[in-house]
């Protein structure tokens, strides 16, 4: 059953990587029929869920990441929560032969590609001071370098000639200089302005390009690994408007807005998705700080 909140009805959703035990629909069930996307990160967390959701509409999927292992078990769960395609594939986003590779794959085994979900990402909390260059370097190789690839790379193969729909999934950090977090806000901060020039230069090929940026997500490897489980029973959350994190299933329908017909005439936007919390979460130093040297002090 949604969960019923001060009377808003939330979208199902559960904690772990698995699909979920009922959904309701809000959206027509065939929005996305017979479409194709392409998901990279695709195999936990929101990538995990945006597949689902998108399934559950009619789509078939293609989820990417490193982990074959991971991704085949993920598409055991999908197509068997869902009944349509989800075909597992390797790749590295940092590597554009590997995605070619993949994308050459997908076009094989299901013809097209319809929608292409930008997710991989890495993220950990780190000050400044304490980055390594190569830690830097590294984030802003998956988050922005492969963001980029993966649509330079789907567009000269596909979406040129054809049309189609990018999302990309970002963030709010760079909104205000999030502590801790100057790797993960710079990629995410590049991908927003990455998603409105890609707009500009490729609707004229009937190619739409925007992005979801959510904040604090539930039952999310980046929700654990940044402290969210601490904040949320420390009562950090009531600073939030809506005063709560969101859920994965919240994440996967705003993509699937922006993935349809629904949005057909917005690109180059970035909707964020975060309960109002960048407009009144502390950016508190003091405490940040603390987090960071706690953290130092476990390793």
């Amino acid at each position: 059953m949604a969960e019923q909140r001060k009377g808003e009805l939330l979208p199902e959703d559960v904690g772990t990587d698995d699909c979920l035990t009922a959904y309701t629909h809000i959206y027509s069930p065939d929005l996305l029929k017979d479409q194709v996307a392409f998901i990279t990160g695709g195999g936990s967390g929101i990538g995990l869920r945006i597949a689902e959701i998108f399934m559950r509409h009619g789509c078939d999927t293609v989820i990417a990441s490193r982990n074959l292992d991971k991704l085949k078990e993920a598409a055991k769960k999908l197509t068997a929560a869902s009944g349509r395609r989800c075909l597992p594939l390797c790749l590295d986003v940092r590597r554009p032969e590997s995605i070619a590779a993949a994308v050459d794959e997908t076009l094989k085994e299901l013809g097209r590609i319809d929608i292409l979900v930008n997710n991989a990402a890495g993220n950990f909390l780190c000050p400044a001071t304490s980055l390594s260059f190569n830690a830097f370097k590294t984030v802003l190789e998956i988050d922005t370098m492969g963001t980029f690839n993966t649509s330079k790379l789907v567009y000269e193969k596909w979406f040129q000639a054809h049309g189609g729909n990018i999302v990309n999934i970002s963030a709010t950090l760079g909104y205000r200089g999030q502590g801790l977090q100057v790797h993960a806000g710079s990629a995410k901060a590049a991908n927003d302005a990455m998603t409105k020039h890609l707009a500009v230069e490729w609707g004229p090929s009937g190619v739409r390009v925007n992005a979801v940026a959510p904040g604090p997500v539930s039952g999310t490897e980046g929700f654990r690994r940044l402290g969210g489980p601490t904040a949320e029973a420390g009562g950090a959350f009531q600073s939030i408007p809506l005063q709560r994190a969101g859920n994965k299933t919240e994440m996967a329908h705003c993509t699937l807005f922006l993935a349809s017909r629904a949005s057909s005439y917005v690109t180059g936007a970035i909707l964020v998705s975060d309960g109002g919390s960048w407009l009144t979460s502390a950016n508190d130093v003091s405490m940040l700080l603390g987090i960071a040297a706690s953290k130092s002090a476990k390793l």
